[in-house]
């Protein structure tokens, strides 16, 4: 990919730049379930209650109890909710946060990740933990999740959004994410769009295009 022309990229989280396993956190759930049940929820589509809990149309505690009343674990705690819903998240490794330090020095860099409050607070966690910058926001110009926004890929809008409060110019902004759907969104709007899929990371994508 010729970089060339971009200035701006638009950097999906989970699965881009947090190493993510949706599996683990339906097998947590289903474990919270009194009887078996099927959680609806995957990297491609999910099942009302997630969606507005993404968009930020329901509260915490409303998408616990969401949860208890429509897979039928009604003496799950919140604890123990919270805990297999943040199973999907894994690490963050320190290539990667070095490599967004690097790219914010020669490109305006964005996060735009569909999240939840549950998450976002782990998210946060993990990079407290592990690094020594004070947040996940503070690597990036502009950090767009889409619970606060109350938009969320594949949703043009919150492309839209992003270009438009930032006054980029969508043939200059690359967007990167693991998602075809949110891809293709990106792509049909006029962005400059990469589908990461493994084995390509984004370290290996930046260093075979030497843009650090």
């Amino acid at each position: 990919m010729d970089l060339t022309p971009i200035k701006n990229i638009i950097f999906d989280l989970g699965g881009v730049i947090i190493n993510i396993d949706y599996q683990k956190s339906i097998k947590e759930l289903q474990k919270l379930c009194k009887d078996d049940c099927q959680i609806e929820f995957s990297q491609k589509e999910q099942s009302h209650l997630f969606d507005l809990y993404e968009t930020g149309n329901s509260s915490s505690e409303e998408f616990r109890n969401n949860l208890r009343e429509s897979y039928k674990m009604p003496n799950a705690s919140d604890e123990e909710i919270d805990e297999a819903w943040n199973a999907m998240l894994l690490d963050i490794p320190k290539e990667r946060i070095d490599l967004l330090l690097e790219l914010g020095k020669k490109y305006r860099i964005f996060l735009l990740s569909n999240t939840n409050a549950i998450h976002l607070k782990r998210f946060n966690e993990i990079v407290e933990h592990s690094f020594t910058i004070p947040s996940l926001d503070s690597l990036f110009e502009g950090a767009y999740y889409s619970h606060l926004v109350g938009k969320r890929k594949p949703d043009a809008e919150i492309f839209k959004l992003i270009l438009n409060q930032h006054s980029l110019n969508k043939e200059e902004t690359l967007f990167i994410d693991d998602s075809i759907q949110h891809v293709k969104s990106a792509d049909e709007l006029g962005l400059k769009t990469l589908h990461l899929q493994p084995p390509l990371t984004i370290n290996k994508f930046f260093q075979n295009n030497e843009a650090v």
